[in-house]
């Protein structure tokens, strides 16, 4: 059997989005199954769009997700991608190729002729499609329209009469009618550079790639391209068109459905381990059961016979979920390094830690990690431990620190505070519950005013726990600094 080459050929005009991101992964999944070749290739000939800044973020995109290429041009010691903007001349190659042999030609219809016409067809009730003007042209029209300075495009002579099938491994046999749905197409453009379904066939050909993965998008392409295939002579590839993603209102996932920028996941803080569990998931199953993969699991259990025809639909929530599940399975050692790189932008931490600011990072964490779904989260999770300035959440503030006799309660555990030898559970508890008497309260209209107090909001971890990482000095002054406040409403 010959070995599996797939490729990831995305154009660098923008963000590298949800969608391609799976595109890539099941390649790379395949590939890895197989052991076989992933390719990347930069298809960059639309150079007005085309920027450098995209493609670096198409990298740095991949490199998150740890989808890793296997060969390509040699760039300070590893491997570069393909790009299509430096193999120019093959696809100039090809091109003489198939006008020698009768397959292309020059057309040097402007675009106004080609709406005129195409508007002429539809008030005939015509399907519109090129009708092969330049293809007979004689020699002196041809002369004519060079004579004018007119610039011009090539197109394929496609095949104009019985059906081109593709043999879709997800979707079976598709069969295009070459009169209907495939008339002669441009495959350079007036400006010299290739189209995309002139110059991926070239490409795939060249690179030996078997198996073309894709959006099902593209499926309307393909006759175009198996025609291109057989007339230079090529092996047609086997293509696998895997299904759109969509939103939660079953809409094409947009911006408008959140983020779909891969690093905007990454900066939301995502694991990569999540996002390629969550997005393998996304028109692919494995079972009715099994939800959470290992990479070496889906890279073992990945097939292209279990993705669905179905469009996917892109669920926030289940990946928020998933996300969390990821990050209680770390290890404190593991979140730290997460998480650092969001406490270090709040400027909660300096880039180098000392072990006791260390071991300080490692007590929060074990506190926050039960609650947390994003990494970006542990800022504002974290804020009051690092520091004093935080803001009182003032929905808080109305709901715990107006009710009666609670400036008395907060002197009261003040006072518990400042006479404790240590701000253990087991300490603190009794002591508290004699508030609870003195007060007439339950254990709640003790803890959730203090609660406030010491963090700003009324959610935290345990009260006992919140209390021992910020010490009994700051615990003082964030209580007095509350019943401070409360004196100056009054």
């Amino acid at each position: 059997m010959n070995t599996v080459r797939v490729r990831f050929a995305p154009s660098p005009t923008g963000y590298l989005h949800v969608g391609g991101a799976r595109t890539a992964l099941f390649n790379w999944l395949f590939a890895r199954q197989h052991r076989g070749v992933f390719v990347l290739r930069i298809e960059d000939t639309d150079l007005a769009r085309s920027t450098e800044e995209a493609t670096q973020a198409i990298l740095d995109s991949l490199e998150y997700l740890g989808l890793d290429w296997d060969e390509g041009p040699r760039k300070g010691g590893s491997f570069g991608p393909y790009f299509q903007s430096e193999r120019l001349h093959l696809y100039r190659q090809y091109v003489e190729k198939l006008m020698e042999q009768g397959r292309a030609y020059k057309c040097y219809c402007t675009p106004e002729e080609l709406d005129q016409r195409r508007e002429e067809q539809i008030k005939r009730g015509e399907a519109t499609h090129y009708d092969r003007h330049c293809l007979h042209l004689s020699p002196e029209e041809r002369a004519q329209y060079e004579a004018e300075g007119r610039s011009y495009a090539i197109r394929f002579k496609a095949l104009d009469e019985g059906v081109t099938e593709v043999d879709d491994l997800i979707r079976g046999k598709v069969r295009f009618d070459n009169t209907a749905q495939v008339d002669d197409f441009v495959i350079v453009k007036s400006d010299g550079m290739p189209t995309y379904n002139f110059a991926v066939v070239v490409d795939d050909a060249l690179m030996g790639i078997t198996h073309v993965i894709r959006g099902e998008d593209h499926l309307s392409n393909t006759p175009k391209q198996i025609q291109i295939y057989q007339a230079l002579g090529f092996p047609v590839p086997q293509f696998a068109h895997i299904p759109m993603i969509l939103g939660s209102d079953r809409a094409l996932l947009s911006k408008r459905h959140g983020a779909t920028s891969v690093m905007q996941f990454k900066e939301d803080g995502y694991l990569p381990a999540a996002m390629v569990n969550y997005l393998a998931l996304l028109g692919w199953s494995y079972d009715d059961a099994q939800t959470i993969f290992s990479i070496p699991e889906l890279v073992e259990k990945f097939s292209l016979e279990k993705v669905s025809k179905n469009p996917a639909v892109f669920d926030m929530q289940k990946l928020e979920w998933m996300n969390g599940v990821y990050i209680r399975e770390l290890t404190l050692e593991e979140l730290l390094a997460e998480v650092l790189p969001f406490w270090q932008k709040a400027g909660f931490v300096p880039g180098e830690i000392t072990p006791e600011l260390k071991g300080y990072c490692l007590r929060i964490l074990k506190e926050l990690q039960p609650r947390m779904k994003l990494l970006a989260e542990a800022v504002e999770l974290a804020r009051y431990f690092f520091t004093d300035d935080y803001q009182y959440n003032q929905e808080a503030v109305a709901k715990v620190l107006t009710k009666p006799r609670t400036e008395e309660i907060l002197q009261y555990l003040a006072e518990v505070v400042a006479g404790a030898q240590e701000l253990q559970e087991e300490e603190l508890k009794p002591l508290f519950k004699q508030g609870m008497e003195k007060f007439g309260v339950k254990m709640g209209d003790l803890m959730q005013p203090l609660r406030v107090a010491v963090t700003g909001t009324n959610v935290s971890p345990g009260i006992y726990e919140v209390l021992a990482l910020l010490g009994r000095e700051r615990v003082l002054e964030r209580i007095e600094r509350t019943i401070k406040m409360l004196k100056e409403r009054s």
